[in-house]
């Protein structure tokens, strides 16, 4: 299916901004949403479609949903949820309000967006819903608890959503990439200075050492980084395809981590994950 019409959260940069853009050239009709509005007059300069979806805002996603049907005439092909951020920091230190706005943005309003999209899609007899998970939807790592709640939590929802919608002409999918480059750890910086009190913390030593170099030292990328377009070419399998898979890995180590998380024991993975 080519020449649909498609909304597409997270437009801003990265893998949104990819997507919206190879979409709009293989002839799909994109609606670019960002949370920021200088962001989507940014977009609408580079001939995107392009208005304001705020998860964490309700009457935004709302208003969202509404401007997009006006202006198909009540028509939605695609969803693809996208639009997410991290709290780095030790779980014992991620006060309950980082908690609850993290799964505003990366839980709650995803499903709340979803939620609204299904009754047109069921009505027109078809419908594809994507969701941008992460191989820390699959296993976890130290200092990310926060973020891979949310993940574990979507992995979780949309999968059974995927079996709910058998036979509606609704497809779900998840896409899980590794490291993909984007401006997740400098977006990451902004709340962890805003919700984690590192200084007062019993693990201000580890996070010296560890967190601290990671988030504010300049290194180079990761061997295993992807640009945003290799998560987008399963996007269009998933999008495009007669028969959209429920999952597609991007990444080295998304192969791996789900490989290893159905062979190992626990301890033996928590062992390798320790490691890296």
């Amino acid at each position: 299916m080519t020449g649909g019409t498609v909304l597409i959260t997270g437009c801003s940069s990265g893998i949104g901004h990819d997507a919206a853009h190879a979409l709009a050239r293989r002839g799909w009709r994109v609606f670019a949403t960002c949370r920021k509005e200088e962001d989507c007059a940014r977009l609408r300069e580079q001939g995107l479609e392009s208005f304001r979806l705020d998860y964490e805002d309700e009457a935004s996603v709302a208003e969202a949903v509404q401007e997009t049907l006006e202006r198909t005439g009540g028509r939605l092909d695609a969803l693809y949820n996208n639009g997410a951020y991290a709290i780095p920091g030790a779980v014992e230190d991620i006060p309950r309000g980082a908690l609850r706005a993290i799964f505003e943005a990366n839980l709650f309003g995803w499903h709340d967006l979803t939620r609204r999209v299904i009754p047109v899609m069921r009505a027109q007899g078809h419908g594809r819903i994507v969701n941008c998970s992460s191989v820390l939807g699959l296993v976890t790592m130290r200092w990310r608890g926060a973020y891979v709640s949310t993940k574990f939590a979507l992995e979780g929802l949309t999968d059974t959503l995927r079996l709910e919608m058998k036979g509606t002409g609704i497809h779900v999918a998840l896409i899980e990439p590794g490291p993909i480059t984007s401006r997740i750890r400098e977006n990451a910086i902004i709340q962890f200075e805003k919700w984690i009190d590192w200084k007062n913390s019993a693990r201000a030593e580890e996070y010296r050492a560890s967190l601290l170099r990671r988030l504010y030292e300049k290194t180079g990328p990761d061997p295993f980084e992807r640009p945003p377009s290799a998560v987008t070419a399963r996007l269009i399998h998933a999008l495009e395809s007669p028969r959209p898979r429920p999952r597609y890995y991007v990444t080295t180590p998304t192969y791996a981590m789900g490989a290893l998380r159905r062979l190992l024991p626990t301890r033996a993975l928590d062992w390798l994950i320790s490691k890296s």
